[in-house]
């Protein structure tokens, strides 16, 4: 039966004639949902008792509970969305749907809730429940990938275990049974999820770009992509073993040449009047931007914290990419025109403006770092709650177009 825009929350599939909710139609429903809600929310409760106004009931410290909820709250959620849908679309298998994806849903959120609350619970609970989740999400995306003999994306579900090692050293770290350092476990993730962006980026970017502006002018330079993935790899290998900074520097100032080479030739002069390109492209210069930043961090530490550095990687690669690949792909999948009324456009500018005022305002006045972080942590919720109240109809309807999904 064809469901008319708007009309209901349900739809009806063809497995049976069995009606589901909608939002339980694809990964991407309630995860992007839950993403950009937990994105806007987390930030100012960090701040809250990062300046003493409550305080927190987990066993992380203030600032990696910051670090691990960024990572394996917000962006564990939004990877899982883009990889239960993608997938579904690579190798025409199936991916979770229905109550098994709501069981996938459920084991997020209690992930989320143990570590908010992990003081209160056993630590083998809080850590269990935390630690489980992209597992699940990876067995998920292994099935259909075999199946389908779909090689070239077998390391997808891989990445994703190695982020669940990282988050099991984190919280082991916090609960004094290894010794590794908090910043270990964090900088292998961020640089894990470094990776995952260069795969997915260098693949999609120049592609939507021509697709869409018939831009003849996009091209790859062989050698930048001959050496894109290998340089941020050296990147991770010299973080995990913990090698001298200067050799960290080296390579993190070579991989952001590489990336900027790349990055040159894929016409992004010509996307800036198209929101949902030039914010790709955005997110992609923060690649280069981060990479430049940590090797000056260590030469001028004065100048350049290396906190900077993770943010331009986190608010401003990370946030943009995210909310980019969010906002396409819900539209595509609901039956959407690919494009960013004001609203959404809104939001891509203020997560650039967040990272701006995070990565650049600490160099100038240094003195008023707090005040920072309050004004840029206002530019980021403010730009996920615009993708809350402009895509909750669209995640949380039937498709326009009345097919499943």
């Amino acid at each position: 039966m064809p469901v008319r825009q708007g009309s209901t929350a349900t739809a009806r599939f063809a497995t049976g004639g069995v009606a589901r909710p909608a939002i339980l139609g694809l990964g991407f429903r309630p995860f992007y949902l839950l993403a950009a809600l937990y994105a806007a929310l987390i930030v100012p409760f960090f701040l809250g008792w990062y300046v003493g106004a409550w305080p927190g009931n987990t066993r992380l410290d203030v600032v990696a509970f910051h670090a691990h909820e960024m990572l394996f709250g917000y962006v564990a959620a939004v990877a899982s969305g883009f990889l239960l849908t993608a997938v579904r679309n690579w190798t025409g298998r199936a991916t979770p749907t229905g109550w098994l994806l709501a069981g996938l849903v459920l084991l997020w959120v209690a992930g989320r809730v143990a570590t908010c609350i992990g003081a209160m619970l056993p630590a083998w609970l809080a850590v269990g429940l935390d630690v489980a989740f992209l597992p699940a999400i990876a067995a998920s995306l292994w099935v259909p990938l075999v199946r389908s003999r779909s090689r070239r994306n077998l390391a997808l579900p891989l990445i994703l275990v190695g982020l669940a090692g990282a988050d099991l050293a984190i919280q082991l770290n916090a609960l004094g049974v290894v010794g590794l350092g908090r910043s270990r476990g964090i900088l292998g993730s961020l640089d894990l999820l470094l990776v995952l962006m260069v795969v997915i980026g260098g693949r999609v970017i120049p592609m939507f770009t021509r697709n869409t502006l018939r831009h003849s002018g996009v091209r790859r330079v062989d050698w930048a992509e001959r050496l894109a993935l290998p340089s941020v790899l050296l990147v991770l290998a010299l973080d995990v073993l913990g090698r001298a900074p200067e050799a960290l520097a080296g390579a993190a100032l070579a991989a952001a040449v590489v990336h900027a080479v790349r990055m040159s030739r894929w016409g992004g002069w010509a996307a800036r009047k198209a929101p949902l390109l030039w914010v790709l492209h955005a997110g992609y210069a923060w690649i280069v931007a981060s990479l430049l930043l940590r090797a000056l961090s260590v030469w001028w530490p004065d100048v350049v914290m290396p906190v900077l550095a993770i943010h331009a990687l986190t608010v401003g690669a990370i946030g943009s990419l995210t909310l980019a690949m969010m906002s396409r792909s819900a539209l595509g999948h609901t039956g959407r025109r690919l494009e960013a009324g004001t609203g959404l456009t809104a939001a891509f500018v203020l997560v650039n403006v967040a990272a701006v005022v995070r990565v650049f305002a600490p160099m100038v006045w240094p003195q008023a770092y707090l005040d920072i972080l309050l004004l840029s942590a206002g530019f980021w919720s403010a730009a996920f709650l615009l993708f809350v109240a402009g895509f909750w109809p669209v995640l949380t309807r039937p498709r326009i177009d009345a097919l499943p999904g």
